[in-house]
């Protein structure tokens, strides 16, 4: 006797969630594990060449502290703003993302600019010598990470005031707020490695 296949009713749940049960998290696991591994493998580089160098920098001198520090400093602030709006996307509140997320973009246009700056103070152009083109390749990789963020987040931002309001788009909301954690540490280790390394040589 053939038995009919059993079914399984699953109108009633939702079709989206956050964190770990959402695909979306896993795909954001999955970039920033890539990603941090291109971090690593640079920062290695950089050690390496150092540790094959009789003078660190050779024959330059290190980078100027102020800008770096100052975009060190816009980067942790831009923490909070951004855990705002991460949290408000969890709730689905509407209000709350759309005013912490632009706190947010202006946070990371000041660190665009700022870096500006920065790529000018590294007392080095990037075809130098080697200590030059790792530098400039470190703190190029970080940079192009920052403005892909800071343009997907202004365009969440628009579809935020414009819609489609759906679910699943306070789920794109609270994994591009985790992204940005990432953005924010993977910085640490650069800043000291360009900044403080050099002067503790």
């Amino acid at each position: 006797m053939n038995r009919p296949p059993r079914t399984l009713d699953v109108t009633p749940l939702p079709d989206y969630a956050f964190g770990h049960r959402s695909p979306m998290w896993w795909g954001t696991m999955g970039i920033v594990f890539i990603e941090g591994t291109m971090f690593a493998a640079l920062l290695a580089t950089y050690y390496y060449l150092e540790s094959q160098s009789s003078g660190w920098p050779p024959g330059l001198a290190p980078p100027e502290l102020l800008f770096g520090t100052l975009n060190t400093l816009i980067l942790l602030a831009s923490c909070w703003p951004n855990h705002m709006y991460k949290q408000a996307g969890q709730r689905e509140d509407l209000r709350g993302v759309r005013i912490w997320m632009l706190v947010s973009i202006v946070f990371a246009v000041a660190f665009v600019v700022v870096r500006v700056f920065e790529f000018k103070a590294l007392n080095c152009r990037w075809s130098d010598n080697a200590y030059a083109s790792i530098t400039w390749t470190l703190l190029g990789f970080h940079t192009a990470h920052l403005v892909t963020d800071l343009l997907d987040t202004a365009v969440l931002t628009v579809l935020m005031f414009t819609g489609p309001l759906k679910g699943k788009r306070f789920v794109d909301v609270a994994e591009n707020g985790m992204y940005w954690y990432f953005v924010v540490w993977a910085w640490l280790p650069i800043y000291v490695t360009i900044y403080l390394v050099p002067r503790w040589w």
